[in-house]
């Protein structure tokens, strides 16, 4: 398939309702409104390729920079082709999954993540945080440093209420995520996460939320999930 073709796919896809949903997240013009699930059957006529996803995620299309990352090859971008795609990255949907998660298959996934935590940019340090929440809870626990996790904990709890308000949920779910699938750091992360709660996230025109790592943390617990490790990042 070539790239007029898969945005014909898309575009016949597209659903007014989804679109209404997306839009109401942060989504803006151009997008059809696709569900992410019956973006598959495409898949399987593209494969991963990579000159591809680069044209698709060049459109702004909200729809296209998705299945941009359903068909990346990871490994052959470059942390500035990262950035790059960062940059394209207006929203949080973007930033956290799409970008993060393709980074996460990628065997500079921390190296890069690091640098965007590092950031202070709102979108970056989501998709830093994000990423990490998607490697540990899908590579083995012994290709992370305990130390350097640890360390991100105290990071967490020491900034997370004076961080960007989107960061603030990608820092909780970091929390969670140590707590469920890096089992080295249970017992810190379930400390961690009572340290910081409850976490209030101010929200453009709506309601604000309330974090709660604890809550999350333990529900994996009453269900027997501690060490939940899923076979695929991407779907």
């Amino acid at each position: 398939m070539n790239f007029k073709t898969v945005m014909q796919e898309l575009e016949a896809l597209g659903k007014e309702r989804t679109k209404k949903i997306y839009l109401s997240n942060g989504a803006h013009e151009p997008l059809f409104g696709v569900a992410t699930g019956v973006m598959k059957p495409i898949f399987k006529k593209t494969k991963i390729n990579q000159p591809l996803a680069e044209q698709l995620y060049e459109t702004g299309n909200y729809d296209a920079m998705y299945f941009a990352g359903i068909i990346a090859d990871p490994n052959a971008m470059t942390a500035e082709d990262f950035d790059r795609w960062m940059d394209g990255a207006y929203f949080y949907m973007l930033s956290d999954f799409v970008v993060a998660v393709t980074l996460a298959e990628a065997d500079i996934a921390q190296e890069v993540a690091d640098k965007w935590i590092a950031s202070g940019e709102e979108l970056r340090m989501s998709a830093g945080w994000s990423c990490y929440c998607w490697l540990l809870g899908n590579r083995p626990d012994h290709e992370f440093s305990e130390s350097k996790l640890a360390n991100m904990l105290e990071m967490v709890k020491n900034t997370i209420h004076d961080a960007p308000e989107r960061a603030k949920y990608s820092m909780s779910n970091f929390i969670s995520t140590v707590g469920v699938s890096y089992m080295p750091l249970h017992d810190k992360a379930v400390e961690t996460a009572k340290a910081i709660c409850p976490v209030e996230v101010q929200r453009d025109n709506k309601p604000s939320s309330i974090l709660n790592p604890s809550e999350n943390i333990q529900k994996a617990v009453d269900k027997g999930r501690i060490g939940f490790k899923r076979k695929h990042v991407r779907c």
